[in-house]
């Protein structure tokens, strides 16, 4: 599967959205970066479909541009005028050429859901390798209004849970992609959501 983050360039805050090229190529989020279709094109010339991990400005702020330029079909948990396709936990989806099970895990966000295939999870924000508050196992924040830790330690749990042992890619919305125990890490994170200590010095 040949996964590229079209916004490793951007000079913006934006989510990391990935180009998944395969019989169904697909965009994992579409980012905040102005320059993301033409960071799309340089790899593709069309796009089958977006999916969505959760819709916070970060990861949808450029879901019309990208749907204007390729009229892709359009998956996500949320409403959203863009959306074709609603989708649940449980739910399957391609994206490239696998088939991915959709789990819903909000907490950081009340529409988040992660994408798990047999080898590959796109973790959007409820589990990332690092951020600026840790390495090698953290989480979204949930310290803003509507956001809940302990929702969001239901949600990695649920992950796990899901999770196969044979996962070792992981592409999640912030910070670098991971190759390896994919389970490891989501463990780690798990673990330190758990001990309720802030992420960010003003979370209360």
């Amino acid at each position: 599967m040949e996964v590229y983050n079209v916004t490793a360039n951007a000079e913006t805050f934006t989510c990391n959205a990935y180009l998944v090229v395969g019989d169904t190529t697909t965009l994992v989020d579409a980012g905040a970066w102005e320059g993301v279709v033409d960071a799309v094109r340089d790899h593709v010339d069309d796009v089958d479909r977006v999916v969505l991990t959760h819709q916070h400005p970060d990861h949808v702020a450029q879901l019309d541009a990208v749907c204007d330029a390729f009229d892709p079909d359009c998956y996500a948990y949320g409403e959203n005028d863009r959306r074709t396709h609603a989708i649940e936990d449980g739910d399957r989806v391609v994206i490239g050429d696998d088939a991915f099970d959709v789990v819903y895990t909000p907490g950081h966000a009340g529409d988040h859901v992660s994408f798990v295939s047999e080898d590959t999870l796109f973790s959007g924000d409820v589990v990332v390798h690092d951020d600026g508050a840790f390495d090698y196992g953290s989480f979204g924040r949930t310290d803003r209004p509507g956001q809940s830790r302990e929702r969001l330690i239901q949600s990695i749990d649920d992950l796990l849970e899901r999770l196969p042992d044979g996962v070792e890619h992981m592409y999640s919305g912030h910070g670098e992609e991971f190759h390896g125990d994919v389970r490891d890490v989501v463990e780690t994170a798990l673990g330190r959501a758990q001990k309720r200590e802030p992420k960010y010095p003003d979370e209360q």
